[in-house]
């Protein structure tokens, strides 16, 4: 039997948007760059724990709403 794999699902991009905030003004709050923003919002990284944190404080949600779990179902 194959086990199911979780995946994480990025909301961060869309939480970022439903706020109005811009990327430059999350990177100047978190004291990182824009690009490492934009690269969050992409997926083509993860912030750290305590940028996570920080972030999620900014923007007014818990860290578990900036991503959702999927599961796999094949």
């Amino acid at each position: 039997m194959k086990k199911k794999e979780e995946m994480l699902e990025n909301r961060i991009g869309e939480i970022i948007a439903s706020k109005g905030y811009l990327k430059k003004y999350i990177a100047f709050q978190l004291g990182v760059s824009q690009n490492q923003v934009s690269n969050w919002v992409t997926g083509k990284s993860y912030p750290t724990i305590p940028n996570l944190f920080r972030l999620a404080d900014l923007l007014g949600v818990k860290v578990d709403d900036l991503f959702i779990r999927v599961k796999d179902e094949d």
